[in-house]
C-alpha cells in the first residue's frame, strides 16, 4: 500500500504554501501529494486558489511523490484546455502526475448556469476523458461526439507517461452506474454515497471493487484510492486498498496539516 496526503486550497492553503506543504510531505516519506479541486465551495471565506496553479508550485517543489487533484469536475472544463494543463504538469514533473476526475457537485455548477443533470456531466465526463486521452498520445486525431468535436488536431509533446498518465475516477459508492464508468479506467476513488461525509468501510471497499472487478474489461494493474480519516490501514490494504489517503477537514487549519504531514505515513 502506498499513502498519500490531501489538501485543500483555501484561506492559508494558497499556492505558495502547497509547493512547501508538498515538499515537507516529499520529506516526511509520503508517497503522494493531492489537492481539492474547487472554484466556489470556501468553508472558510477567505478566498480559494487555482487548483492547476498549485499543482504546478507542487510538480516544482518535489522529485519524487506522485500528486494530482482529487477530483477535478471534468464537465466543468474544456477537454483540450485540461489536456494542455495535464500534458505540461506531467512534462514538468518528469512524469508523476495522477489525474483524478469526477461529476463534480451540483452546488458549484447551477450557480455559474453550467450543465447539472448527473447524466449529462456523465456524457460530458465520458467524452472528455476520451478527448484527453488521445490528446496526450501527441499525435492528430478526429472526433465526432455528441458534445465535443475534434477534427484532425495533435498536441505536441506527447505526455512523459505512456500510454497515459494514471487516470483515478471517483464516484458515490454503492451508486452502480459510475462504479461501471470507473471500472474502464486506472484506478477508484470510492466514496460514501450512504453516509455523506463518512468514509467507507473496509467491507464497503472489498464489495465495490468485487463490483468494479466484474464489470472491468482489461486486466492491467487498478489502483484503489481510500481515505478513511485516520485509523488502522491494514484493514483497508487487505480489502484491496492500494493507496491510503490522509487529510484535513474543512475547519481545520494548515499548521495541523503541516503536523499531520511531518508524523509521516501510518505503515
Amino acid at each position: 500500500m502506498k499513502f498519500g496526503f490531501s489538501v485543500p486550497t483555501w484561506g492559508s492553503f494558497d499556492e505558495r504554501a502547497l509547493g512547501d506543504l508538498a515538499s515537507e510531505a516529499e520529506a516526511a516519506g509520503w508517497d503522494g501529494f493531492f489537492l481539492w479541486d474547487h472554484i466556489l465551495w470556501d468553508p472558510q471565506g477567505e478566498g480559494l486558489a487555482d487548483t492547476t496553479v498549485g499543482l504546478a508550485t507542487v510538480a516544482l517543489a518535489t522529485e519524487r511523490v506522485r500528486f494530482g487533484a482529487l477530483v477535478t469536475p471534468l464537465p466543468r472544463r474544456r477537454p483540450w484546455k485540461f489536456a494542455r494543463e495535464t500534458m505540461s504538469l506531467d512534462r514538468m514533473s518528469a512524469g508523476r502526475l495522477v489525474v483524478g476526475v469526477g461529476l463534480g457537485a451540483d452546488f458549484e455548477f447551477e450557480p455559474l448556469d453550467e450543465p447539472t443533470p448527473a447524466r449529462l456531466r456523465a456524457e460530458l465526463l465520458e467524452e472528455g476523458l476520451e478527448v484527453v486521452t488521445r490528446f496526450w498520445s501527441g499525435e492528430p486525431f478526429t472526433y465526432a461526439g455528441r458534445h465535443f468535436r475534434v477534427d484532425d488536431v495533435g498536441m505536441m509533446p506527447a505526455t512523459v507517461q505512456q500510454p497515459r498518465p494514471p487516470v483515478w475516477v471517483g464516484f458515490w459508492w454503492p451508486n452502480r452506474a459510475p462504479a461501471r464508468r470507473a471500472a474502464q479506467w486506472d484506478g477508484i476513488v470510492p466514496l460514501n454515497g450512504s453516509e455523506l461525509g463518512e468514509p467507507l468501510s473496509p467491507e464497503a471497499v472489498h464489495d465495490c471493487l468485487e463490483y468494479v472487478r466484474r464489470h472491468r474489461t482489461n486486466e492491467s494493474p487498478l489502483d484503489v484510492v481510500v481515505s478513511p480519516h485516520g485509523g488502522d490501514p491494514k484493514p483497508y490494504e487487505d480489502a484491496g486498498a492500494t493507496w491510503w489517503i490522509g487529510s484535513v477537514s474543512p475547519e481545520e487549519t494548515i499548521a495541523t496539516a503541516r503536523e499531520r504531514i511531518a508524523m509521516g505515513p501510518p505503515r
